[in-house]
Order: structure tokens, then sequence, then C-alpha cells
């Protein structure tokens, strides 16, 4: 028998499982079409919601392009820890976007109210200091718990964690929005 030069379909597609935690289930039914669109318009994947395993799978067509299908699983799973489609959608246009976790208690070790108090000193009130923090650095943070979620670029990733961290161990806002502020116009100078 003849060998064919030309790869099967079946070998050459490539796929992708991405679970759904409990508490994001409801929201991602409620903005699927928003997540969808992206997914299989621009990056060309076959996308599907198994609701057995609660899962996002993604499979690669004739189409995608390499490395879409690792960008549109870090776009679903970022969605899935807590962001907005719309803040999400930035990691599939640029390509210097990326997310940093940890844990409150990574810091410093913290427990019962110390830890409620650490992490109402990152929200601040009413979420000001939060969006200061996204303001002034050009990110995104995600609170979630004792999880904080940093979404931006690697320069602006390091001076929102590096806030949030002086906030932790239990620095003054004032002061932290005043040493965010000047590393920020340093960096904008260069």
């Amino acid at each position: 028998a003849a060998a064919s030069s030309s790869p099967s379909p079946a070998a050459s597609s490539e796929y992708r499982r991405v679970r759904c935690p409990p508490h994001r289930y409801t929201p991602l039914r409620s903005q699927w079409e928003s997540i969808l669109t992206p997914l299989v318009q621009h990056l060309h994947l076959q996308v599907r919601f198994n609701t057995k395993t609660r899962s996002v799978e993604m499979k690669t067509t004739p189409l995608s392009a390499p490395g879409s299908l690792q960008k549109a699983s870090d776009f679903v799973s970022c969605f899935f820890m807590g962001f907005e489609v719309a803040d999400a959608a930035a990691l599939l246009r640029l390509d210097d976007i990326y997310v940093d976790s940890f844990q409150v208690t990574d810091v410093k070790l913290l427990k019962g109210d110390h830890l409620s108090r650490a992490i109402g000193r990152i929200a601040g009130e009413d979420g000001k200091t939060r969006f200061a923090i996204e303001n002034a650095t050009r990110t995104r943070i995600v609170l979630a718990g004792c999880h904080v979620h940093i979404l931006g670029s690697y320069a602006n990733i390091r001076v929102a964690r590096d806030a949030v961290c002086s906030l932790v161990m239990g620095a003054q806002p004032g002061k932290v929005y005043g040493r965010m502020n000047e590393v920020c116009r340093r960096m904008n100078e260069r």
C-alpha cells in the first residue's frame, strides 16, 4: 500500500479540556455566547461544553493557527478565575499578557480575623483600593477568597503584586499608593 504524504485529519487536530469550577457554572451559562464567539470566529476552534464532566472542550480545525488552542485554554481558564470576558479576551488579542495567581497566606501566614482584615485592606472600602491599584498599574485584579489573580503585562503585574503584598503585610494604603505611583511614573518615563 502506498503511504500518503498528507497527514490524516484526526492526527493533525489537537484537543484540550478545561474544567469549570462549581461557582463559575452559572456565569458560564449566562456568558456562553460571548465566550464562544471569539474562540470559533477568530481562533477557528471547535468548542463545546460537556455537561457530564462540566468542562469546556476545544479542538483545532485545519484553519486554526499554531498556538490558538493554548490561547483559548488560557482565555477560558482566566474566565473561570473570575475575570470579565472583555478582560480575559486581552489574552487572545495581545501576546505579552499574563496571569499571576497567589494566595494571601503565601505572603504572610494569617488566620481568622487577621486574614479577613488583610483581604479587606486589598479590596478597600467599596473596592477603592483595588481599583486604584488596577488603574495605576494597568492590570485587572480578582479577589476570590484568599486567592489573588492579577492579569496584565509582566512589569505591571510585578508592580501590582508588590502593592498587594505590602497591603497584606499591613502597610497603610496611602504609603502603598505613593510608592506604586512613583514606580509607575518611572516605568512610563522609560
